[in-house]
């Protein structure tokens, strides 16, 4: 079920965006080629009325259907010899679209998380995730190419979108990078510090939040690999 009716757009009785529910998620991965690499690990935090539930968390690693190579590696830290006793990706999915529920996704870059776990569901006979999902970088990017509805300093503009980069930006708090579970933290944290700052660009309803948070901006902004 859809968490909030009259999301199409801003206007008297629209719910703010901060009073929705958002699974924010993030995979590692053995690479970035779609065709044939796969996913190593999945995780996720709940924020709900704007705060961040650390209780309320997803984090598992998965048997890659396919070779973990040394680049990899040396990104995310799990070996071969760690996930020899992992269960395989598709039995992982029913738990995780679970946590995800009837919740927003959000994601940094996240079209290429939801493009591998498109894959992995159809690959598994299960249905795909409906779930409507925001970009936290096009929605910085969004937020940085104009001026503040309400004045004050605007958002700097960055020429790099990576996540660490975002996060010094809004004054994150940086921790273990390639994780899936302490990246899904920073950018939850990311994504709050985004939710207060809407109402001073004039976005006061998640369907308006929805337009310019769409992953795909983010993805073609960029030239990611999605196919």
């Amino acid at each position: 079920m859809w968490p909030f009716p009259g999301t199409s757009g801003p206007g008297r009785g629209a719910p703010p965006p901060a009073a929705a529910r958002y699974a924010v998620i993030d995979t590692e991965l053995t690479g970035l080629d779609e065709r044939c690499d796969s996913i190593v690990s999945l995780g996720g935090l709940r924020v709900a009325g704007g705060r961040i539930d650390l209780a309320d968390r997803y984090y598992a690693e998965a048997r890659p259907a396919s070779r973990l190579t040394p680049a990899s590696i040396v990104l995310h830290g799990i070996t071969p010899e760690e996930t020899r006793g992992r269960p395989a990706i598709g039995g992982l999915l029913a738990g995780f679209a679970a946590f995800c529920a009837g919740d927003v996704i959000v994601g940094h870059f996240v079209e290429i998380d939801l493009l591998f776990l498109a894959k992995e569901l159809r690959r598994a006979g299960r249905p795909p995730l409906a779930n409507r999902a925001l970009d936290t970088w096009a929605i910085y990017d969004w937020l940085s190419s104009r001026a503040p509805h309400l004045g004050g300093p605007g958002l700097a503009r960055l020429r790099d979108p990576r996540l660490p980069e975002l996060a010094e930006a809004l004054d994150v708090p940086r921790c273990r990078e390639h994780h899936a579970l302490a990246d899904a933290f920073v950018t939850a944290q990311v994504f709050q510090r985004l939710l207060l700052r809407l109402p001073r660009w004039g976005v006061t309803s998640l369907g308006h939040l929805l337009r310019i948070g769409d992953p795909r901006r983010a993805a073609e902004g960029q030239n990611l690999p999605l196919a």
